[in-house]
């Protein structure tokens, strides 16, 4: 059955737009279509998106900016398209809320996977009828509503920064490698690199922990990975 979900493409080169659009609309997804940062903050406000699929390299406003005034209202998955060796791109991307990021020049295949992976898990959540609620500690998350808070505050969390909040909490106690985290929120580990976990660990810390570098919550397994606080 075809997804009819809504994706937001923003790149300012036509042949990379033919090029990523016409396998995502083959496979049932709407496509928008943006050039330039402010275009795509335009359609954003106008259209439901689904997901956004976000270049670098833009006019006028870059897509990291983009990336940052999206944050400010939407939970919304952002996949970055950054430059082949460039890692302060992908950090930069990562630390401004980007959920997943795809190295160019990449094969259509691989950005298929990606695309049906975030959409996927993002899908699974907004379905997902268990009414569960986790505490401990000040902290609050409703699985359904897919709200936290912390000591009272409502706390913003992006799609990955939530799901891996609700993967670690959902199992206290139990140690997840990165290899294993990777796997629970985008399906695999292949083309990811397993420190993308620690980006979202800290964007986790800063938000949640009344210390971010001594964590109540989120704890670090030395040589392994991380953990959720027993309950």
């Amino acid at each position: 059955m075809p997804d009819s979900s809504t994706i937001l493409l923003v790149d300012d080169e036509d042949a990379v737009q033919k090029l990523l659009a016409y396998p995502l609309e083959r496979d049932g997804f709407r496509v928008i279509q943006a050039r330039d940062g402010e275009e795509a903050l335009e359609r954003f406000q106008r259209e439901h998106i689904d997901l956004v699929v976000l270049d670098v390299m833009l006019p006028k406003l870059d897509g990291l900016e983009v990336c940052k005034r999206l944050r400010t209202s939407s939970a919304v998955p952002i996949i970055m398209l950054t430059a082949r060796d460039d890692e302060l791109d992908k950090v930069l991307g990562l630390e401004l809320g980007a959920d997943d990021y795809i190295t160019k020049p990449f094969s259509i295949r691989e950005f298929r996977s990606r695309v049906r992976a975030l959409l996927r898990r993002a899908g699974t959540a907004r379905t997902d009828e268990q009414d569960e609620r986790i505490e401990t500690d000040g902290l609050k998350i409703d699985l359904a509503r897919r709200e936290v808070v912390v000591h009272d505050k409502p706390v913003q969390l992006t799609y990955v920064e939530f799901e891996l909040l609700r993967t670690l909490a959902s199992h206290a106690g139990r140690v997840y490698t990165r290899e294993q985290l990777l796997q629970a929120l985008w399906g695999g580990s292949d083309y990811r690199e397993p420190r993308t976990i620690d980006v979202h660990v800290r964007h986790l810390r800063e938000k949640l922990e009344r210390d971010a570098h001594a964590p109540e919550f989120i704890l670090t397994v030395r040589g392994v990975g991380y953990r959720f606080r027993s309950r």
